[in-house]
Parts: C-alpha cells; structure tokens; sequence
C-alpha cells in the first residue's frame, strides 16, 4: 500500500505549499513540467497521487479534463479545496486504478512515485490508462537536497523517512521494463534550493541546467505505445473442395511427374 500521509503530513505539507519562501520551489517544478507535458485543449489528464492539488493547478481554466486520485483522504480534503469542482477527484491507490485502457491522453506522477509501495507497478497502471504520455516528476536521488534530507532525517522523523527515491536512470529503467524501446526524455531544475538571486534564476532557465543530472526535481517523459485489450475471435471458413480426411496432400512436384507420364 505504500505510505498514505495522514492528518498531520496533509496539513504540514499544506502549510509548506502556501509558504511564502517555497513559491519559487513550485515555480521551478511547475515551469518544468510544463515544457515537457503539452495537453492540448478538450483532452484529458491524470494526475496520480495529487496530494493538495498543486500539480493540477497549473491545468486549470486551459480546456483540459482533469481527474486527481490519493489514497489520503486528508489530501484529497485539501485537494477539493483548493480545486473545487474543477477536476473529478476519487481516493484510490497508484498500483489500481479504476478506470479502462487508454482513458486519458496523459497521466502524471509528481513527488508520488516515492510513497508508493510498488512502484513498478504503478507506473504500469499509469502506462495503461495514458495513452499519448506518462510524466513522472521525482525527487533527484543524486541531488544534494536528497543528501540533506537524508541526514536530517537521522536526527528528526520526516516525511521523507517514508520515501524511495530515484534517481533518473532507475526510472527510465522501470519505463524501458515496462513498454520497450519507446521515446524517454528527462530534465532536472532546482539545482539551488534556497538560493535565490537573478543569476541563479537565469542558469536554472539555461539548457546546461535542464540537462544536469543533479537537480533537485527531475522530470521524466515516456511516450507509452497504446494498447487495447481484445478478444479472439474464431473464423470458420468453407472450402471449396472437401479434402478426405485420410488423402495425402500432393506436392506440385509430384503433379508434374504425373503430367509427364501421361504424354
């Protein structure tokens, strides 16, 4: 089942969001996503593992069928808070989710893959219900923010305690495992957490920057190819001229040899 936040992970990680000094955070995470996720007006879009919302805010008001699924029903409370009615929300887990094949055009795991308990699994569910992409947004197993949380949370129990984390080339491998050789692409931000100035504003914006394996958040994009599920069907076909049943088939060969004694 993984780890399913509760009432007080819900709210502390509520009053992390509306943090005055996080917004840029969320921004660099937001910015990201949005270059690598493109849903076009009237499509759909899954985010998995939703949390309070903030992942879905930036598809809102843009024409976009959006649905959210959290196994926390503290979350989820949060969630419908913040986004109202605007997208179609249900408590479910990451590794069953209850809708058909290809459902949406796009699905989305942000800062979600960490917390479940099969992540394998998880991202086969959201490889299944996606149809056009699948966009996972992790916490960079290689950044230093990873290695200050890690020893923080020797000292003092987190969240984070609770977490896997990944770095890009394991979940490029779970991706390649599941669906083959299909188009992966990746970038990383937040290469300075807490530092902010213009010129580090302009390197996370660079191209150096989306291409460095050591950003704080990495984003990973797979291109799943579409499968159905089908039926067999049984085909009954009539020939022409019934064969005995214990005739021997007769090699063109053998007709020719035949043809020649004749003459």
């Amino acid at each position: 089942m993984g780890y399913v936040f509760d009432f007080n992970d819900a709210v502390a990680y509520d009053q992390w969001l509306n943090k005055a000094g996080n917004q840029r955070v969320i921004d660099l995470e937001t910015r990201l996503m949005l270059k690598m996720l493109h849903p076009r007006f009237g499509e759909r879009l899954l985010d998995i593992g939703c949390g309070a919302g903030a992942s879905l805010m930036p598809f809102i008001g843009k024409g976009i069928q959006l649905t959210g699924v959290d196994p926390s029903p503290y979350m989820l409370d949060i969630a419908k808070k913040n986004v109202g009615h605007r997208v179609d929300l249900h408590r479910t887990h990451a590794e069953d989710l209850p809708f058909e094949d290809n459902s949406f055009e796009y699905a989305t795991l942000c800062l979600s893959l960490e917390f479940v308990d099969d992540p394998r699994k998880a991202l086969a569910e959201a490889c299944r219900v996606a149809k056009d992409g699948v966009f996972v947004g992790a916490l960079n197993k290689y950044a230093l923010k990873a290695f200050q949380r890690r020893i923080r949370g020797i000292f003092k129990s987190t969240v984070y305690n609770r977490a896997r984390f990944f770095s890009i080339n394991e979940i490029k491998y779970l991706f390649t495992s599941l669906l083959g050789d299909v188009p992966i692409t990746w970038q990383t931000t937040c290469h300075f957490p807490g530092m902010t100035n213009q010129l580090v504003d302009n390197f996370e914006r660079s191209k150096l920057a989306r291409k460095s394996p050591f950003g704080a958040f990495a984003g990973i994009m797979a291109q799943p190819v579409p499968r159905f599920r089908t039926t067999p069907l049984k085909l009954k076909s009539l020939s022409a001229n019934a064969v005995a049943s214990n005739s021997r088939p007769v090699s063109c060969a053998e007709k020719k040899v035949s043809n020649r004694h004749k003459v």
